[in-house]
Formats: C-alpha cells, sequence, structure tokens
C-alpha cells in the first residue's frame, strides 16, 4: 500500500471519528474555578463517587493514554482520567506508560530514545495490538482536551522532573481539574514546594502516613488519599474521613477480577464501604455501579452535567 493511499486512510478514519464523537451525548466534569474544584473533590458525607479509568479506559479500537480513549469513556460515565506522562529525546512531556514503544506503538525501543518528531511516525496500539490511526500526544494537547471534561490524574514515570509537570499545569492553566501522582513522603513533598495550590495524590494507608507527609510540609487539604489495591480496615476510611481526605482505592487488578468472576455489585459496595474514587480497568462497569450508588443515596452535582457536545 502506498504511503499516500495510508495518509489518506489514516485521515478518513480521523474524520468519521469526529463526525460520530461530535455527535454524540457525553458527561462532562467542570469547575468554574480551583477553590470549587477542591472543595468537591474535599470529603464531605455528599461526595460524589467516581471512576478513575487507569490509563484513560483503553479498549478495542482505543489506545491507552489517549485523548480519543478518554472521548470514548465520557460517553459513558463522567470520570476522572489517569493517565502516564514520559519525556522524549528532545524533553518533549508525552503521553506513554511503558519505558519502551514496543507493546503500546508501532515503534521498538526506549522512548527516551526518540525525539517528539521521530514519534509522530508512529501509531498507537489498541489493547489487542491492533493499530490505530491514533498518534502519541503531549501533554499539553491533553491538558487542552481535558478543560471542562474531566478531572486528571497525572502519573509521572520516573526521570522525569516534576518541576516540568506543574509548568505545564500552569501553562495550560490547568490547576482546577489537575491532581498530581505521588508515591511516597518525598515525592509529595517536592510537588507541594514547587506548588503548594495543587492537588497531590499521596499513597496513605493511615494516620501515620498523614501524619509523615503533614511533618513535611503537605497539606491534609491538598491530599488525595491513594489506599491501595486492597480494601483498608475501616478504621483508615473513618480516619481519612475525620480529616475530610477523599480516598481512591485501586480496583485494577484483583478487584476487578472478582467483579468479573462475582458480579459488579462488588464496586457498590466498596463505595458503600467508605471509598469515594474507584481506579479501574472496568471503567464503564464500575461507573454503571456507581451511577447506580448516586441514584440510590440522591448525590447530586451541579458541576456533572451530560453535555451534547
Amino acid at each position: 500500500m502506498s504511503l499516500n493511499i495510508k495518509m489518506y486512510l489514516s485521515l478518513w478514519s480521523v474524520l468519521c471519528y469526529s463526525l460520530i464523537f461530535a455527535q454524540t451525548p457525553s458527561y462532562h466534569i467542570s469547575f468554574p474555578n480551583t477553590k470549587q474544584f477542591h472543595n468537591f473533590i474535599s470529603y464531605s458525607k455528599q461526595s460524589y463517587p467516581l471512576v478513575s479509568a487507569h490509563r484513560g479506559g483503553p479498549t478495542k479500537g482505543f489506545p491507552e493514554n489517549c485523548t480519543a480513549t478518554f472521548t470514548n469513556t465520557i460517553k459513558y460515565i463522567p470520570a476522572i482520567i489517569e493517565t502516564d506522562i514520559a519525556l522524549s529525546k528532545d524533553s518533549v512531556l508525552v503521553m506513554m506508560h511503558d519505558n519502551t514503544l514496543n507493546r503500546t506503538t508501532t515503534g521498538t525501543g526506549k522512548i527516551g530514545d526518540y525525539t517528539y518528531k521521530e514519534l509522530q511516525q508512529l501509531f498507537l496500539k489498541d489493547t489487542e495490538g491492533n493499530v490505530t490511526s491514533f498518534k502519541i500526544e503531549t501533554l499539553d494537547q491533553v491538558l487542552q482536551w481535558g478543560k471542562n471534561k474531566v478531572i486528571y490524574t497525572l502519573d509521572i514515570k520516573r526521570g522525569v522532573p516534576m518541576k516540568m509537570i506543574v509548568d505545564a499545569v500552569r501553562k495550560n492553566k490547568a490547576e482546577r481539574n489537575t491532581i498530581i501522582i505521588t508515591y511516597n513522603a518525598n515525592q509529595a513533598e517536592e510537588v507541594s514546594k514547587l506548588a503548594p495550590d495543587l492537588l497531590i495524590s499521596v499513597s496513605a494507608r493511615g494516620k501515620e502516613d498523614v501524619e509523615r507527609m503533614e511533618a513535611l510540609g503537605v497539606k491534609a487539604e491538598k491530599m488525595v488519599a491513594f489506599v491501595g489495591t486492597s480494601e483498608p480496615k475501616k478504621e483508615t476510611y473513618g480516619y481519612l474521613r475525620s480529616r475530610k481526605i477523599p480516598s481512591i482505592l485501586g480496583t485494577m487488578g484483583n478487584i476487578d477480577k472478582s467483579a468479573i468472576a462475582k458480579g459488579d455489585d462488588i464496586y457498590y459496595q466498596l463505595i458503600e464501604n467508605g471509598a469515594i474514587v474507584l481506579s479501574s480497568d472496568r471503567p464503564v462497569e464500575a461507573g454503571k455501579q456507581l451511577a447506580k450508588y448516586v441514584l440510590d443515596k440522591k448525590i447530586k452535582s451541579k458541576y456533572i452535567k451530560l453535555s451534547k457536545n
């Protein structure tokens, strides 16, 4: 197949995709300002439970860490989008989970060995290894797309300077829908010093973890607690709620597998037990259970709307 025909088919695929999704209703989460975003995230008895779509919710035809995939996800649920950021050879922040290109693109080798221009010659693969028409995007593109649509949790890959992430959030005015993921107290301290006004996802499985980070200057009101990939003790949820710290439970892995085997109502029960956000590889299935919970508990939010554009 000639290069011209390949380019034509790629452009036609993108056009068809654009026409379809331009007419499809989707759930949008939008905040007028940063304060209202933080108030929404902060725990209360009327906290609105949400699914965090792990790597954006990839599925057949839709690659991970790609705005086309994010668009597909919010057709079904209001979503937090968890997405991964790596660094190209020429220091461009790009969306990629793995250190290498082999699994998710038509390329091979380490992502850090390619310039952004070189990366643009590649195409992304979906969850079944099929080549799509979609390309590797930049963090700037992702942050611009997400305005008034989703909440982001940004997962920064090893070797990517935190300051570059904070600067990108500032440049794109994404403070009102962005949470930065950290994995230990030192990372949380670094982000807190760089951007004391931003929300930070912290690894916190109890009182000691929260107090350790507070001792380093991380404010509790800026924390979103990731409590692990298995349910914590009730006391953990109780303590976090007493501090108004929202909790994210990772269901990707064993809990998602249990839901497949035993029924999706597991997700409903996890919220009932104390989680506020479920980070899942099955965002649509989990989201349906959370929608049922919201209806049963008569929870409402003026920040979440079903939009036609």
